[in-house]
């Protein structure tokens, strides 16, 4: 159990203010989704129009991911944040705007996600490499709780609450709350301190950054395994649950009971990310990747023998297994990599795990069609296992430690 209040990482000023900022950036990310998808419907009722717009928003992130990677390890990642969540403010107010003005065309709402995809390869590796920088070492493991404790949670409120907008008042304002979400996000970075880094030796272009991103990531034996597995995790886990799921489901166990499974792994995030909040996670990688292979019982059994109550408690106890994995895989990365290539190596992490996940979307419904949907779910199912058990057959993964808890440089101060 840590030795510290599961509520410690909020005493300090610089994450107070990081947090409350995440809170409402989430909030308003959430709302969006659903916003966005009936805005799309209103203007094209064709399920390809929400296709074009997703990944006109998909593509750009994951070509610029690598660059957003080396600003963000070049300039103050507090700021960086703050300009990225203002270019979005603007991107989805413009979107807000033509939609409520009855002007959007679907080409417009397709160019504007493609400009919100490329804000987001930019602000996505300055999130994740800015909490190292908020906390003391020790206090890591709770601060990444808080942070994903409240992403759970408001990946249960955030549509309600869209929807709820989109009813009430239409998509255009929904979509216009999001973007004055962005602005306070921005707005609540602005107190948050942080000493400046020690100016470099020499300058260096950006594909000379790039470049150094890659030896380090390919030099890094654990940070490559896992990120190569999990290329095939995420293909696989958008392909079997998110493509054919919902298709097994409709015809065996329903729309609603598919909800439940649905909202019991959401149910099983928030109950590992209390958990984790009291509990030292030791041994990292090693309980991760032995946790996140639970995700593929659901798998499994919906391709075997759909029965509700099983699928509900297999998908809490998978989402429980995710948010293991999640932890492990942050405190390995924010306590094995100096501060300077934090970023670069979130953002070739980032690209590796989600550049096949087109490939699950796409792939999986005609291999369904040609083999059966059930049997393609139960070799995913046993696929997903069996790469789980191939990245642990690397040393490096299983025996990486937690670095001692030692205190940090003075980057944060204590509210009063």
């Amino acid at each position: 159990m840590s030795g510290r209040g599961s509520l410690a990482p909020l005493a300090e000023r610089n994450f107070a203010w990081y947090f409350s900022s995440r809170l409402v950036n989430t909030l308003g990310a959430m709302m969006a989704n659903i916003a966005l998808t009936f805005a799309v419907l209103d203007i094209d009722g064709r399920a390809s129009a929400i296709g074009q717009v997703l990944a006109a928003h998909t593509i750009p992130m994951i070509l610029l991911l690598l660059w957003g990677g080396v600003i963000s390890d070049r300039f103050p990642r507090a700021v960086v944040l703050q300009v990225s969540n203002v270019a979005s403010a603007l991107s989805q107010g413009t979107i807000a705007w033509l939609v409520l003005s009855g002007r959007a065309e679907l080409w417009m709402i397709v160019v504007l996600s493609a400009v919100h995809g490329a804000v987001s390869a930019v602000s996505m590796p300055a999130m994740a490499g800015l909490v190292p920088q908020l906390v003391q070492r020790e206090s890591l493991q709770q601060a990444n709780a808080l942070l994903s404790l409240t992403r759970n949670g408001l990946t249960v409120l955030g549509p309600s609450l869209g929807a709820f907008i989109v009813v009430t008042a239409g998509p255009g304002w929904a979509l216009a709350v999001d973007a004055l979400t962005w602005v306070v996000a921005a707005v609540l970075l602005t107190p948050v301190r942080i000493p400046p880094r020690p100016p470099r030796e020499e300058q260096t272009s950006t594909w000379d950054d790039l470049r150094e991103g890659w030896t380090f990531f390919r030099s890094v034996t654990w940070l490559w395994v896992v990120v190569l597995g999990f290329g095939g995790l995420n293909m696989i886990h958008n392909g079997a649950l998110f493509t054919l799921g919902p298709v097994v489901a409709e015809d065996t166990i329903g729309r609603q009971a598919w909800g439940f499974v649905l909202s019991a792994e959401a149910a099983g995030l928030l109950v590992m990310a209390l958990v984790l909040l009291r509990f030292r996670l030791e041994r990292p990688l090693l309980w991760g990747m032995a946790a996140i292979v639970l995700n593929a019982a659901p798998m499994v059994m919906l391709g075997v023998d759909p029965v509700v109550v099983a699928l509900v408690v297999a998908a809490f106890v998978g989402g429980m297994g995710i948010e293991v994995f999640s932890m492990g895989w942050s405190l390995a990365m924010q306590e094995n990599i100096d501060d300077d290539m934090l970023a670069r190596a979130y953002s070739y992490d980032m690209l590796g795990s989600f550049i096949a996940m087109p490939i699950g979307q796409l792939a999986w419904g005609p291999l369904g069609d040609v083999f059966g949907d059930e049997r393609v779910l139960v070799a995913s199912g046993v696929a997903y296992a069996v790469i789980c058990g191939l990245v642990l057959c690397s040393r490096s993964v299983r025996d990486l430690p937690r670095r001692p808890a030692t205190p940090a440089p003075a980057v944060t101060t204590t509210t009063p």
